[in-house]
């Protein structure tokens, strides 16, 4: 029987198509963290939420005033204020309304808890599922100086009593008291728990052989009430330590001068220097570390900066306009100005602008995308186009 030759034409077509396959899928793999189908995630997941004729959710009134502490909790707003703690749902729905007297109205997320507790207080509380799991008051003369959660919900409390400068309580995730930490020598600023649980950092300040100095100490954890000396130390300086983050990779450290990331074993793994620049506003809880540095104090010009975990600058703009409000989250940074919304990615190419916002003062950037807007009285869901 005569063998059939296969049509030139085809084989050429053929060989085209696996090439493209092959150029496609070396694309793919080279360009894979710069792709974005996030809009498909927004669809989906909030669909179902009433929307106007431009395809917006829906705004909603909540209670707490503008001057109230903000966060995301999953898909949910957290409002604490003076006059206590509000969860709403992206709809408006309120879940949690827990009237309480709050002078100073902090709040820390981790994973799908949040811990709401009045600075220099009394009172804590602790949110997950929609509802309180937890609450703390603190004894007659105790007072609450900070509390925070890791991506597991384990709490660490920091109280300040008579002859002590920080007493350390670490919670296990359905917050029974697992470890105890009495501080004499250095007033304690803040504390962090390792997102395995197993390493607290606490911020101290104090001084060195007589000089002012900002230090980062680390404790190992199980150990023994014994065992008080701190198993590393990173001094900063006179850097003023402002806030923490911990989530994965080095402990992020905002201080007044730098901005520092320390490891567990106490070294520097990386720094950058606002380099005489006043700190105007930031957010560390993106995949990078924004900063909003300006020359002077007064004035809407600014450099805004983002920075890796080695402390290396990643991509800067400066910025003519003033800035109301900064947040970021995932690979996301929204700037709110006078003249809109900006959502940035973490190379600081812009992802959408909007210049309608209805009165909005604050922002708050989700995983997804989509921003939390936030208005004197009412907030909404704002959901970038593709």
């Amino acid at each position: 029987m005569e063998n059939k030759k296969k049509n030139p034409l085809l084989r050429f077509l053929a060989f085209l198509l696996t090439a493209a396959l092959l150029l496609g899928a070396v694309l793919l793999i080279a360009n894979w963290r710069k792709l974005n189908f996030d809009f498909i995630r927004r669809y989906f997941t909030y669909r179902s939420l009433a929307k106007n004729e431009s395809g917006q959710v829906e705004s909603f009134r909540y209670i707490g005033g503008i001057r109230g502490s903000f966060t995301q909790l999953g898909d949910d707003l957290l409002v604490s204020s003076e006059s206590g703690v509000r969860l709403y749902s992206p709809s408006g729905a309120a879940y949690v309304d827990q009237p309480c007297v709050l002078d100073h109205p902090f709040v820390s997320t981790g994973g799908t808890a949040a811990v709401v507790y009045d600075g220099g207080g009394s009172d804590l509380f602790v949110y997950r599922d929609r509802e309180q799991v937890f609450s703390y008051t603190a004894e007659k003369g105790h007072s609450i100086l900070y509390a925070s959660l890791n991506a597991q919900g384990q709490l660490v409390l920091v109280t300040q009593a008579s002859g002590l400068k920080g007493e350390i309580t670490i919670y296990d995730s359905s917050y029974n008291p697992l470890y105890g930490l009495k501080i004499s020598s250095r007033f304690v600023t803040g504390a962090e728990l390792s997102p395995d649980g197993k390493t607290l950092a606490l911020a101290t300040s104090g001084q060195t052989e007589g000089i002012y100095d900002s230090q980062i100490s680390f404790y190992g954890f199980p150990r023994s009430a014994e065992e008080t000396e701190a198993d590393a130390v990173c001094s900063l300086g006179n850097n003023t330590i402002l806030r923490m983050h911990w989530s994965d990779g080095p402990l992020r450290v905002l201080g007044e001068n730098a901005l520092a990331f320390v490891s567990p074993d106490g070294t520097l793994a990386g720094s950058y220097s606002y380099d005489r620049r006043v700190l105007k506003g930031f957010s560390l809880e993106g995949d990078g570390c924004a900063l909003l540095l300006g020359k002077y104090r007064a004035g809407s010009s600014a450099d805004l900066v983002m920075v890796n975990d080695e402390g290396k600058e990643l991509a800067a703009l400066d910025m003519e306009e003033q800035v109301l409000s900064m947040s970021s989250a995932g690979r996301y940074l929204s700037v709110l100005t006078a003249d809109g919304l900006t959502v940035y990615t973490g190379d600081l190419d812009v992802y959408h602008f909007a210049d309608t916002l209805q009165g909005a003062r604050r922002v708050l950037q989700r995983q997804d995308g989509s921003v939390t807007l936030i208005s004197t009285e009412t907030a909404r869901l704002y959901l970038p186009n593709p």
